[in-house]
């Protein structure tokens, strides 16, 4: 087994997706913070030597190094129960992976990290304009994950994969983003499910 090491901002829900996926797969892993606050995933050294694009997570295999949460979720999961065998709920489970990126994320984790961190009075008028799109674009993708799962246990069906992981990490903090749980019965049922999963590790582990 290759040695694994997380480049992390800890409090991060794509960071928190790669430490969940290696828990319920007993993957043990090394970690390594970074202060994005700060910017040092932005100095010379940091693009020089980890990633290129400035940002985290990234998961370093070896001298190897993987940018992107839901590709490195992929490559831990890949040939686990994690990731189904039959070939359309494979891919049904990248398509829930692909949405949680380009629909849910921009959205619910970005006012969560506009609001839990870095604090509204320190936003852009730029950024501050955004907040009620953003705020209507994150209720859409939190609408569609719920309808989704009045359907089965999981998004999958009744199995649990990386589709799950990835959701997971920013819907069940999407309070400190401003956005009501209690308007979504199946997303919470879904949380608590998760969370009694053996293996479970919170945010904060």
């Amino acid at each position: 087994m290759p040695d694994y090491i997380l480049h992390e901002y800890a409090p991060s829900g794509n960071c928190y997706k790669i430490r969940l996926t290696a828990a319920h797969l007993g993957l043990p892993m090394q970690r390594r913070g970074y202060n994005i606050l700060a910017g040092q995933t932005r100095t010379p050294d940091f693009r020089e030597r980890v990633n290129a694009n400035g940002r985290i997570p990234v998961l370093q295999i070896g001298n190897r190094f993987l940018p992107e949460s839901n590709a490195a979720c992929f490559f831990l999961a890949e040939g686990s129960p994690l990731v189904p065998e039959d070939r359309f709920e494979r891919a049904d489970m990248l398509r829930w992976m692909f949405f949680e990126q380009y629909n849910h994320e921009p959205n619910v984790a970005t006012l969560r990290f506009w609001r839990s961190f870095v604090g509204e009075a320190k936003l852009t008028p730029q950024q501050r304009a955004l907040i009620p799109p953003k705020l209507e674009a994150g209720k859409e993708a939190m609408n569609l994950l719920d309808e989704q799962l009045g359907r089965g246990a999981f998004l999958i069906g009744d199995a649990f994969t990386v589709a799950d992981i990835c959701l997971f990490a920013y819907s069940h903090v999407a309070g400190e983003g401003g956005f009501d749980l209690g308007n979504w019965p199946n997303i919470r049922r879904w949380i608590a499910d998760i969370e009694a999963l053996p293996g479970h590790i919170s945010i904060e582990d």
